[in-house]
């Protein structure tokens, strides 16, 4: 396969939908983001993985009014990995009602399929410390 210009356009704004979508509670719309099967680690969060699109809009409904209301996506990485897919290496930024915000790195897994490219594995990673700290 050949990763083109057009392919990294069409992937970083797959990556920029997700905030938009869950900032505006078009949750229902979150398989134009995600594989069917996605797979939405929040294991650094201390909660399983969430597995399906259903989850994860699920899980956006049930956090109500604890959602942040801005998400903001930001130094978007990609390379294209072996077997056709491409992995995708972002910043989150997300933005309380209360004015704090909180800082997440964004690693995904991307493939295309038969209705162009979704993230089918993303692995979220608090930021607690700076310079790489834990």
């Amino acid at each position: 396969m050949t990763f083109t210009c057009e392919d990294r356009v069409a992937i970083a704004e797959l990556i920029s939908m997700h905030g938009h979508l869950c900032d505006s509670g078009e949750l229902d719309r979150l398989d134009e983001v995600f594989t069917a099967d996605v797979v939405y680690d929040i294991t650094d969060f201390g909660q399983d993985p969430l597995e399906g699109v259903a989850a994860i809009a699920a899980a956006g409904r049930a956090l109500g009014e604890l959602n942040p209301v801005g998400h903001h996506v930001t130094n978007i990485v990609l390379a294209e990995l072996a077997n056709g897919q491409v992995h995708a290496r972002s910043k989150g930024i997300g933005v309380n009602a209360d004015g704090t915000c909180g800082s997440v790195t964004y690693e995904d897994t991307i493939e295309r399929g038969d209705q162009d490219w979704r993230i089918s594995h993303r692995k979220v990673l608090a930021r607690r410390a700076p310079l790489g700290g834990k």
